[in-house]
């Protein structure tokens, strides 16, 4: 995937995300085991956000990017994250917003609690 694409997308999610009442604490935050595209707050709770974007659905959809062991690697970041916070959030969750880009036109899909 093309960075300038995963980078639009990022910023289209946290725009989307905004206009659901996120605030976003945090964009790519690296971590050893990888990186967290985005780190938002929702009623006083933290949510990370996984963001996957595509071209097309020819390798599957973009939801399907998120695998077993993506899972694990973005909890392990998250763990790490949130040691380094200062913040006490009652109540964590993982999001997954997906963009597949065709025609000119995005369609965003936002699985809340995806894993």
């Amino acid at each position: 995937m093309n960075r300038e694409l995963g980078l639009w997308g990022e910023e289209l999610a946290a725009q989307y995300l905004r206009k659901k009442g996120y605030k976003i604490l945090e964009r790519n935050f690296f971590t050893r085991y990888g990186e967290l595209d985005l780190v938002c707050e929702k009623d006083d709770n933290i949510v990370f956000v996984e963001v996957k974007t595509r071209r097309s659905t020819r390798f599957g959809s973009p939801e399907e990017a998120v695998t077993p062991r993506k899972i694990g690697n973005l909890k392990k970041a998250a763990i790490l994250y949130l040691k380094s916070s200062p913040r006490f959030f009652p109540e964590i969750s993982f999001d997954v917003v997906s963009i597949l880009v065709e025609d000119g036109k995005s369609r965003i899909n936002h699985i809340i609690n995806a894993f």
